[in-house]
């Protein structure tokens, strides 16, 4: 880059769980700068979860991190031209960009099912990821075997 990398700018914990993790998810699951009404699909998507719960030890809030946390990538790969050949290269991924992975495939696994509402599709996404399945969770397992199949190729970073 020509100039310094950017900084970081402070994000405001949310207004009912005071945590910057939920504001953070939200605003990857806005649409059109509509922050409200994000945060209405996530605080209804948080009751549904509580009402469908099993154990009762756990929050609806706990639930959806340890979510978060299955769906979470510790390896990826990269792309490298090594010669004239392009190589798969597995990496281990920046602890920031492992929760925003994890929140983007934890959103678009949300929007891509078959339920009525945006809040249904992403308790039941939670749900599913807390429980280790679903498509999210499905995502991160095949992001893994990849790594794993391209261990060979590790020789390449630098």
């Amino acid at each position: 880059m020509r100039k310094r990398a950017a900084k970081k700018r402070p994000l405001l914990p949310d207004p009912k769980f005071n945590d910057q993790l939920v504001t953070r998810f939200v605003n990857m699951m806005m649409w059109d700068g509509k922050k409200s009404v994000a945060f209405k699909v996530f605080y209804d998507a948080i009751d549904i979860v509580e009402e469908k719960k099993n154990d009762d030890e756990k929050t609806a809030l706990e639930i959806w991190k340890e979510a978060l946390s299955n769906v979470m990538p510790h390896v990826e790969v990269r792309s490298r031209r090594v010669g004239g050949a392009t190589f798969q290269i597995p990496m281990q991924i920046r602890p920031d960009r492992k929760v925003s992975t994890a929140m983007k495939w934890l959103i678009s696994f949300s929007r891509k099912r078959n339920e009525k509402s945006m809040a249904q599709r992403l308790a039941s996404e939670v749900l599913a990821a807390a429980k280790e399945e679903g498509a999210a969770v499905k995502k991160r397992m095949d992001t893994h075997k990849m790594a794993e199949a391209n261990k060979a190729f590790s020789h390449f970073r630098f």
